[in-house]
């Protein structure tokens, strides 16, 4: 699996523990081993023009995900195809201001943010509260198997 993270902020971020989490999640999800994912953190300015360009929605947002392939979670019989994941673009000063609205870490709202991406990237959604209830669900699953695989 190639997980490729940059961080464009002066904020201070724990790549590592973001490509492992990352990995983490392509893993649960039985998403092939030559699966490629980029994770870029970006400031405000560059997550509104994204936002802006790629979904017409103005102002800032938390996350955003860029589908390449359009890989599906794979299955104990067969993983996904290999291929490009795509891109998960992350603002962590939105993650900070929603961290603290949650009364969590920042570092806590990027890990639910990251999960939350791979999984756009992999075909969830939350449009429907049926959709919701079953993607925060997963999400909230693999973010805690992550912690306690971080912990043993």
């Amino acid at each position: 699996m190639s997980v490729e993270i940059a961080n464009e902020t002066t904020e201070v971020i724990d790549l590592e523990t973001m490509r492992r989490l990352a990995a983490h999640v392509m893993t649960e999800m039985k998403v092939h081993p030559e699966a490629e994912l980029a994770v870029l953190f970006v400031d405000e300015d560059a997550i509104t023009k994204l936002h802006v360009e790629w979904m017409d929605e103005p102002g800032p947002t938390d996350v955003l995900s860029f589908p390449m392939d359009e890989l599906r979670p794979g299955d104990d019989e067969k993983p996904s195809d290999p291929g490009l994941l795509g891109d998960v673009v992350i603002c962590p000063t939105i993650a900070a201001q929603q961290a603290i609205a949650a009364k969590h870490s920042t570092d806590d709202e990027i890990r639910w943010l990251l999960s939350h991406g791979i999984l756009h990237l992999l075909g969830f959604d939350h449009a429907a509260p049926a959709e919701e209830r079953i993607m925060f669900a997963l999400q909230r699953q693999l973010v805690d198997s992550f912690a306690d695989t971080e912990r043993s």
